[in-house]
């Protein structure tokens, strides 16, 4: 086990679904800090402005861009987040799935909608973590996560998040999106400081507040799948989508474009 890991660490990710590890990327900060400003310059394919005509601030965010950003790169491979998603998941290895910025700049009032992020994918399996880990200090910006809800007997519909239209048209195979606050779900959310992390299940219901503070919020995440992940074919465009991946239903995620970064 990691020396940052405690067993309580893995028993809550176990159970609740999601866990704080503090200081996870903490000397990894500037690096990120870096690699976000890269990323901001020079948006990838899937970069999107997340706020409507008229709505105060920005909401900036963008994924699959880690081959791209060496920074990235380099705090994929280097920090201890492959190793503390091995033991959190109890898996013999761990391939990278996918990188996520997301930045709210001071007086975006916008909150993230609540979402799994599981049905966006077109990944399935028990074994998997999201890190999320600001590189700015965060009090009402932190991600908020419902303790349990990746044992749920069904997904959340995915939504887009700017139109609020369903992401698939099959709404059967889905629950509505839930008002955790209003339905009194148990919700964990912590204060931050740069480099920590939340680590949490694909399929744990999570949204974050806007941000009404002077300070920007900059959130660097990252997804990562162990021994049970298989490809499986969702209703419609996944996001990401990955066009041209060319892999067929219960097939483990091909290592060449999602390549294990630590084995056992």
């Amino acid at each position: 086990m990691h020396a940052l890991l405690t067993q309580d660490h893995i028993d809550a990710f176990q159970t609740d679904g999601v866990v704080l590890i503090k200081g996870l990327f903490a000397d990894h900060v500037e690096t990120l800090r870096a690699g976000i400003d890269r990323n901001m310059a020079e948006p990838g394919p899937y970069a999107a402005e997340n706020l409507k005509v008229g709505e105060a601030g920005r909401f900036f965010d963008d994924y699959c861009n880690w081959t791209r950003i060496p920074e990235f790169e380099e705090v994929i491979r280097t920090s201890a987040a492959a190793e503390i998603a091995a033991d959190l998941m109890g898996s013999s290895r761990v391939q990278v799935f996918h990188d996520h910025i997301l930045v709210k700049e001071p007086g975006t009032s916008k909150p993230t909608p609540w979402h799994q992020d599981g049905p966006y994918y077109f990944v399935d399996g028990t074994q998997n973590v999201s890190f999320w880990s600001p590189v700015d200090p965060v009090t009402e910006a932190s991600l908020r996560c419902v303790a349990g809800s990746h044992k749920w007997d069904k997904p959340v519909l995915p939504t887009r998040w700017l139109s609020e239209e369903n992401f698939y048209p099959d709404e059967d195979a889905y629950m509505p999106v839930p008002d955790p606050d209003a339905e009194g779900m148990e919700i964990r959310e912590w204060e931050m400081e740069p480099g920590d992390a939340v680590a949490f299940n694909f399929a744990i219901l999570h949204g974050a507040r806007g941000n009404e503070a002077k300070a920007r919020r900059r959130a660097f995440s990252l997804r990562m799948i162990g021994d049970d992940a298989r490809y499986v074919e969702r209703p419609g465009r996944t996001s990401p989508p990955f066009p041209g991946h060319d892999m067929v239903a219960g097939q483990v995620l091909r290592e060449d474009w999602f390549p294990v970064i630590f084995e056992r």
